[in-house]
C-alpha cells in the first residue's frame, strides 16, 4: 500500500518486520522483493526509510508515517527546492512490533487491577509478548500482579515480588554489560528494589505529574531491555537488507534513514549491519532517540577501552552526509525514565555541565570522542543550514517538540515542519 510521499510525489510503502527482523509482508506489508523492483522502475533520486519507535502497532505506524510525510509537505520552499533539482522520492516505512505495554493498560488511579477489570490481563499479555510465555513467566507475573492488588505502592518490595521480578530478569536471556554493550545489554545489572525505589523517586521529583506504575514500574525497565535489543535485531537484520537491496535496485539514488525513539536504533542498526561493500547511506536523522549519548564515540569516558556500540556508522564513514539529532528538555521518555531503565541505581538529575553513564541522545546529543560534534538549535522553516559531511549536528528543539502527552512528556510531538525542514536541509544541500 502507497500513502502521499512528500511533495505529494510517488508515495510511501510500508515493509513488516516481525521480532527478530523477518518480513511479514501479510501483516499489511509490502514484500521488500517487489518494493526493489517498484524502485527499479521508478528510478528516484531519493530514498528515505524511515523507522517508528515504541508503542507502535500497523495503525500507529500508519498514523505516525502519515503525520511525517505531511509535516515534509508542509516545508514548501525545500520541496520546491528539491523539485528545481529533479527531485523523485521513494518513502518506505518500515513496522516492527515494538507495542509493549504503556498507560493504556495501567487504566485508571486502581491501574486496573481490581476484580472485575480487564487491566491485569491486558498488562500480562503485553508483557509476555515481550518477555516471553513461559511458565516461569506467567507465574511471576501472576506474582507481581497479586502484590499490586493488595498494595500499589508498597514502601519497598515485597520479598516475594523481589524474586518474582528476578526470575523475569534471568528470562529474558540479557547480559548486563555496561556502557558499551550492545542495545539491552548497555546496562547495569538489574536490581528489582533499587529499580522500584529509583521509579518512585521519580515521581516524586515529578511532583505527581508521572505514575511509572508503582510496584509495576520494574517492569517497564525489563520491557525497555527487550525492546532495545528487538530494535538492533530488526535494524541489523531485516532493515539493513532493505536498504541494500534498494541500494542494489537503485544505485544512483541517495538514501536517507530517519527514525524515532527505539527507532534510531533500528535505523543505526541498519546501517553498521549492511553487508560489506554496500554503499555508504546519504543521511542519518535520529529524533528524540532512545539510545545512549555514547553510540557513535570511539572511546566512552566512563570506560576508555570501550568504544560506543554505533562508533563505525561515523568512524567508518558509513553515512557520507551528515547525522542529525534531535533534543527536547521536555521528552520525559528519554530525560527521565532512559536512564532509569538503563542504569535504576543513577540519579534522575545530574550537576550542570557533568554528562551521565547512561542518558539518551534525546536529551544530551550525541556525545564522546572522535566526532566532529556540532551544536544548535532547531531551525525555523525559512533558515538555512550550513551542513558538512562527516559532522554530527545536536539540534535543539525545546521550543518545537514541547507538547506533552502522558507520562512520556513531548516524546511523540515530532511531526513539526521545523524538524522536517532539517531533514530537507540535509537532502538538498
Amino acid at each position: 500500500m502507497a500513502r502521499p510521499g512528500p511533495g505529494d510525489e510517488g508515495g510511501y510503502h510500508l515493509v513488516a518486520f516481525d521480532a527478530a527482523g523477518l518480513e511479514r509482508p501479510d501483516d499489511d506489508g509490502l514484500p521488500s522483493r517487489r518494493l526493489a523492483g517498484l524502485a527499479a522502475d521508478l528510478a528516484p533520486t531519493d530514498v528515505f526509510v524511515l523507522s517508528h519507535g515504541w508503542f507502535g502497532d500497523v495503525p500507529a505506524a500508519r498514523q505516525q508515517y502519515d503525520r511525517w510525510v505531511a509535516a515534509m509537505a508542509l516545508c514548501e520552499d525545500d520541496v520546491a527546492r528539491a523539485r528545481a533539482r529533479g527531485f523523485r522520492p521513494l518513502v518506505v516505512g518500515v513496522h516492527w512490533p515494538s507495542k509493549a505495554w504503556g498507560d493504556e493498560e495501567l487504566g485508571s488511579a486502581s491501574f486496573g487491577l481490581a476484580d472485575g477489570g480487564g487491566g491485569a490481563d491486558a498488562l500480562a499479555a503485553s508483557v509476555e509478548d515481550v518477555l516471553g510465555g513461559s511458565a516461569e513467566v506467567r507465574e511471576s507475573l501472576r506474582t507481581i500482579l497479586d502484590a499490586a492488588r493488595e498494595d500499589i505502592v508498597p514502601v519497598t518490595l515485597p520479598e516475594e515480588v523481589r524474586r518474582a521480578y528476578e526470575r523475569l530478569d534471568a528470562a529474558t536471556g540479557l547480559p548486563a554489560d555496561g556502557e558499551g554493550g550492545a542495545p539491552g545489554a548497555d546496562r547495569d545489572a538489574f536490581d528489582a528494589e533499587s529499580a522500584y525505589q529509583a521509579c518512585l523517586m521519580a515521581e516524586l521529583t515529578s511532583f505527581g505529574g508521572v505514575s511509572l506504575g508503582g510496584l509495576l514500574a520494574p517492569l517497564r525497565v525489563l520491557t525497555f531491555w527487550q525492546m532495545k535489543r528487538r530494535a538492533s535485531e530488526v535494524g541489523a537484520r531485516g532493515v539493513a537488507d532493505l536498504v541494500a537491496g534498494l541500494q542494489s535496485a537503485v544505485p544512483t539514488a541517495r538514501v536517507h534513514l530517519m527514525g524515532h525513539s527505539f527507532g534510531c536504533i533500528v535505523v543505526s542498526a541498519a546501517v553498521a549491519g549492511r553487508p560489506a561493500g554496500t554503499p555508504a547511506v546519504s543521511t542519518l536523522m535520529l529524533v528524540q532517540g532512545a539510545m545512549s549519548l555514547w553510540s557513535f564515540c570511539t572511546s566512552i569516558p566512563a570506560a576508555p577501552e570501550r568504544p560506543g556500540y554505533f562508533h563505525r556508522v561515523v568512524s567508518d564513514g558509513l553515512v557520507d552526509g551528515p547525522v542529525l539529532v534531535t533534543t527536547s528538555v521536555h521528552d520525559r521518555a528519554v530525560g527521565m525514565f532512559y536512564p532509569l531503565g538503563a542504569g535504576a541505581r543513577r540519579q534522575v538529575d545530574y550537576a550542570p555541565g557533568i554528562l551521565p553513564t547512561y542518558g539518551a541522545i534525546g536529551t544530551f546529543g550525541v556525545r564522546g570522542p572522535g566526532l566532529a560534534v556540532v551544536d544548535d538549535d532547531l531551525h525555523a522553516v525559512d533558515e538555512p543550514y550550513d551542513l558538512r559531511a562527516g559532522h554530527v549536528y545536536n539540534l535543539r528543539a525545546d521550543r518545537v517538540i514541547a507538547t506533552s502527552a502522558g507520562v512520556m512528556g513531548a516524546h511523540s510531538d515530532i511531526a513539526r515542519a521545523p524538524v522536517a525542514h532539517a531533514l530537507w536541509q540535509a537532502v538538498v544541500r
